[in-house]
């Protein structure tokens, strides 16, 4: 009796271990040191769990996207001084900073408050339970969607134009979404769209399935285009990664013609000039380098 009793014991630890396992870490985060998380769901419940690191990533690093660094600095800087700003939808070309733009920001502004949430496309249901535990903190949130677009058949789409313009954000004042996308308007658009489009004297109309999709986007009140770089911009932007982590591993100058012609080599054969291939590019030849002296 008393081994049944001890089996069924164990029995049960493990179910419940099973069960917390599934359970969120924690849904309780310190934001006075914690400058980011993520919010995640399980069977059991949903939360936030804390960033363990953060990117370093400097504004001064993000060369050749001056306007749109200036544009979005202004609209976070309305935000953290409680006045008007608008969410934001950064999109184009993969690579040309956009998400680098977004750490960037909260690297600079955490000192005075700033917080960021990352919410996945799958997430974007919990939007309203999430602003709702965020509305009585002290700090000003970014919730932040990555690589942000939707299948012609995604319904989850929704979720986000029903909270970019719903009572949920016009409630608080401390929380708003800034999104990455390599599509404009985040829905595929097809030529098929387009065949009900109408002339009604003189003026065009456009079907309902596109008027469906540009409506999404066009509930962020900014929008900001990202393109890939011209040689000029891509070779400055190498030369900046290149000098700087050569600097910081005591390397002494390194930029030389040769270096120039392999970094071009380096981006022909991916098909994209772009700061995230300047970047790569930058940790292969000073790594390399660093390699040798070792030898």
């Amino acid at each position: 009796m008393k081994k049944n009793l001890e089996s069924l014991v164990e029995e049960a630890r493990e179910l419940v271990g099973r069960a917390l396992s599934i359970v969120p870490r924690s849904q309780r985060v310190d934001w006075e040191t914690a400058l980011a998380a993520v919010w995640q769901a399980g069977t059991w419940g949903a939360g936030f769990v804390a960033h363990a690191e953060v990117d370093d990533i400097s504004l001064d690093d993000l060369l050749w996207i001056d306007d749109q660094k200036s544009q979005i600095e202004r609209n976070t800087r309305q935000f953290l001084a409680g006045l008007p700003a608008n969410n934001v939808l950064l999109w184009g070309a993969r690579g040309t900073g956009k998400s680098s733009l977004i750490h960037g920001l909260l690297n600079r502004y955490h000192s005075v408050g700033l917080r960021l949430v990352e919410v996945s496309k799958g997430r974007l249901a919990s939007l309203p339970d999430i602003v709702r535990q965020l509305e009585d903190e002290p700090y000003r949130f970014l919730l932040f969607c990555d690589d942000l677009s939707f299948e012609a058949d995604d319904a989850s789409y929704k979720a986000l134009k029903s909270a970019l313009e719903g009572s949920v954000f016009r409630a608080s004042g401390n929380v708003l979404i800034y999104a990455t996308s390599n599509r404009r308007h985040l829905l595929p658009e097809y030529m098929s769209d387009n065949a009900q489009a109408t002339y009604v004297q003189g003026e065009l109309h456009q079907s309902e399935a596109v008027e469906e999709k540009i409506s999404l986007s066009d509930r962020f009140g900014l929008w900001l285009s990202f393109y890939p770089f011209k040689q000029q911009a891509y070779l400055e932007v190498v030369q900046h990664w290149v000098e700087s982590l050569a600097a910081s591993h005591g390397l002494g100058k390194t930029w030389n013609a040769d270096v120039r012609a392999e970094a071009l080599r380096w981006a022909l054969a991916r098909g994209v000039r772009s700061g995230r291939t300047a970047q790569h590019f930058a940790r292969h030849w000073v790594g390399k380098k660093l390699l040798e002296t070792q030898v």
